[in-house]
């Protein structure tokens, strides 16, 4: 065999091995939480929608719906069937930039092949089958993937319950199979449509849904709500010079606050200037399933940069209210009801500690959540080497432990590292409001890679105990990840 025929032969080998070798590795997808949008096009969902475009590499984005709302339908405050278009458009430019940080950006032209025009003709209005409403369907009754898959509502729900009703009415052999994979966050129910429809038709199989009115810490009224600490995040010098200028076609869309409009709460002594952090009341939606490492995915009581919710009727979560007996409403969850809403409207600015103790499970977050927006912002315009990215956070063992009172346990993050070669620095502390332990433990050397703690000997059996290993680095922006230890006790 001569030497020619021998490479052919060789060659042969080698890309028989390899295309085996592709075949067999897991997609890159696999683990990456899916989501469907629907939004009515407020001004706060377009600031969001800036933002949720620069996430787009953490999940599987399969549909941006245009849905309508109590606020915003044809005819009333309407932004516009395509609203969303110059934000794609804006995406597709900076987008050679950002798979630059990360290969798992989608094309643009992915992202516009899933964005459709879903129910938009009248608050509430299901009845017309839509590009959105069909484009749902035709996800949910997809079963070469059964991943969850979650479905947000950042306006009103009426285009997921169109979806769900062509389901039933076409397909009802269909309707546990979809149930399976469903996960609802809705921004407060802002229609009719979920207790109206959804609700009756669908509560027997137990959807998981979050309903939320912490947003509200990041909406409107986001400077008489964030802490004092933390406002400097927000202000006009930090947004100007972080997100607003110089950062891109993408950044340059954002709706920042124009100044005096007295409808977004704007009041004397405000720290809003023309400038200024505007709204992103839709953002907890995606915010909650940006894979930080807190783990807030397998329970809405973990608590994560999109708040934290507790059950208060089957498979339903809701915003804790830390006023004693207070009794959620059997319907709606909105501007109407929910409590934050209600506080801010009729009680601010009496009894501010209850207001910090409702928005907290947002608030606490807020800093680490600008700086990785700001970060996201340098993407686009900067190369790798110059921009920041989060250190990957691993812990030596498990991250569900059984324990027993008096027990004591070491905690190691030496695994952890950082992509920039950045300094870290380490903050491991219990999260308490997650704990269904009601005392505080006392960690040794919490600011140090090794940490350890005692189980309290008080502890009742079956009690859980979270505690949360926080990493920063020194780069500019800081940026934090964090991963967390549950340790049930036996």
């Amino acid at each position: 065999m001569n030497s020619r025929v021998l490479t052919y032969f060789l060659l042969l080998i080698i890309t028989f091995f390899l295309s085996c070798s592709n075949e067999k590795e897991p997609a890159a997808t696999d683990n990456k939480p899916r989501i469907i949008v629907t939004s009515d096009g407020e001004i706060d969902d377009e600031c969001s929608m800036v933002r949720f475009l620069l996430y787009t590499n953490e999940w599987d984005v399969e549909g941006i719906i245009t849905s309508s709302s109590q606020y915003h339908w044809h005819g009333h405050r309407w932004a516009g069937d395509d609203w969303l278009d110059p934000y794609l458009e804006a995406y597709s430019e900076v987008y050679p930039n950002l798979v630059t940080h990360d290969e798992d950006y989608p094309a643009p032209d992915y992202l516009k092949s899933v964005a459709f025009l879903g129910n938009v003709e009248a608050e509430g209005e299901m009845d017309s089958i839509t590009p959105g409403s069909q484009h749902i369907v035709k996800v949910l009754l997809d079963e070469s993937d059964d991943r969850p898959i979650w479905l947000q509502a950042w306006g009103g729900t009426n285009t997921i319950a169109r979806a769900l009703k062509t389901i039933e009415e076409e397909h009802p052999d269909k309707m546990k199979y979809v149930a399976n994979k469903i996960r609802f966050f809705f921004i407060w129910e802002q229609d009719s449509t979920y207790q109206a429809y959804i609700r009756p038709n669908w509560g027997k199989y137990d959807i998981l849904t979050i309903i939320c009115d912490q947003f509200w810490a990041i909406a409107y009224q986001w400077d008489k709500i964030i802490p004092n600490d933390k406002i400097d995040h927000f202000t006009t010098g930090w947004m100007k010079s972080n997100i607003l200028e110089d950062h891109g076609s993408l950044c340059s869309l954002y709706q920042a606050y124009k100044g005096g409009d007295d409808n977004e709460g704007w009041s004397a002594g405000s720290p809003k200037q023309q400038g200024s952090f505007r709204s992103e009341g839709d953002s907890p939606a995606f915010i909650y399933t940006i894979p930080t490492g807190l783990g807030s995915l397998e329970s809405p009581d973990y608590g994560s940069w999109g708040g934290r919710y507790v059950k208060v009727r089957g498979n339903t979560w809701l915003d804790p209210v830390p006023e004693p007996g207070y009794t959620y409403p059997e319907g709606r969850w909105y501007t109407q009801t929910a409590w934050g809403r209600n506080y801010m409207r009729d009680k601010y600015p009496e009894n501010q500690d209850l207001k910090n103790e409702y928005f907290k499970p947002i608030t606490r977050w807020t800093d680490a959540l600008q700086n990785d927006f700001a970060a996201r912002a340098d993407w686009c315009v900067k190369n790798v080497e110059e921009a920041n990215h989060p250190p990957i956070v691993k812990l030596q063992g498990a991250l569900k432990l059984k324990a027993q009172a008096g027990e004591r346990l070491e905690l190691s993050a030496k695994g952890t590292t950082d992509p920039d070669g950045d300094e870290l620095t380490y903050q491991w502390w219990q999260y308490q409001e997650a704990d269904t332990y009601e005392g505080s433990i006392k960690i040794i050397s919490a600011d140090k890679p090794d940490a350890s703690f005692v189980v309290p000997n008080d502890i009742q059996k079956g009690k859980t105990i979270h505690v949360v290993c926080q990493v920063t680095d020194d780069g500019v922006p800081a940026l934090t990840r964090y991963q967390r230890i549950v340790i049930t006790i036996q």
